[in-house]
């Protein structure tokens, strides 16, 4: 077992150059004394939070939550911008997942036909559009809850895998090089 490890240390030292700058934000938490459990749990609920069907929610949902959680704001909000291409590719099928369950009517799709509705009854549709961003916040914590814990585990399976790598991938980086 131990020479599984040396040797798996052996070729974090020997990464590209481009996995080292990549893997820098992570050494630096743990640098910090971050343990695997809270890293994991940090990483996983900014992941999570930066598909919140709700732009420019989620930085305020972060920080809420890594104070409330006494979790290192940090890794949520590196974790949270990674993500956030995923809250404008998920923002629809969340909305289609909450019309779904609450067995509402579908959301216009087209601008012309949401100018119309704008035009006939703008307070109503108003109305409309707030339930089918409600109804996409129910939908996205019905699959946000699950999502998370398996995020969490593996993360946290990962994180312990390579922990005593992410080490020594530290200390090599702080050394000189040699000539």
């Amino acid at each position: 077992m131990r020479d599984r490890i040396i040797t798996y240390n052996k070729k974090m030292t020997e990464a590209p150059r481009l996995l080292r700058r990549a893997l820098q934000p992570f050494l630096n938490l743990l640098r910090q004394g971050l343990s695997p459990n809270a890293l994991a749990l940090s990483l996983a609920l900014g992941f999570m939070i930066s598909c919140f069907p709700v732009f420019g929610a989620t930085t305020g949902l972060c920080i809420i939550v890594a104070l409330a959680l006494r979790l290192n704001l940090a890794a949520m909000q590196l974790a949270n911008y990674a993500g956030m291409p995923l809250q404008l590719l998920l923002l629809l099928p969340f909305v289609r997942l909450g019309e779904f369950i609450f067995h509402t009517e579908s959301l216009p799709l087209s601008v012309s036909e949401l100018r119309k509705r704008f035009e006939y009854a703008p307070i109503d549709t108003l109305h409309e559009l707030w339930m089918w961003e409600w109804h996409a916040i129910v939908a996205w914590a019905i699959i946000a809850i699950p999502a998370t814990l398996v995020l969490f585990f593996l993360l946290r399976f990962l994180i312990v895998r390579i922990h005593p790598s992410i080490k020594e991938l530290a200390l090599s980086n702080t050394r000189k090089p040699q000539q």
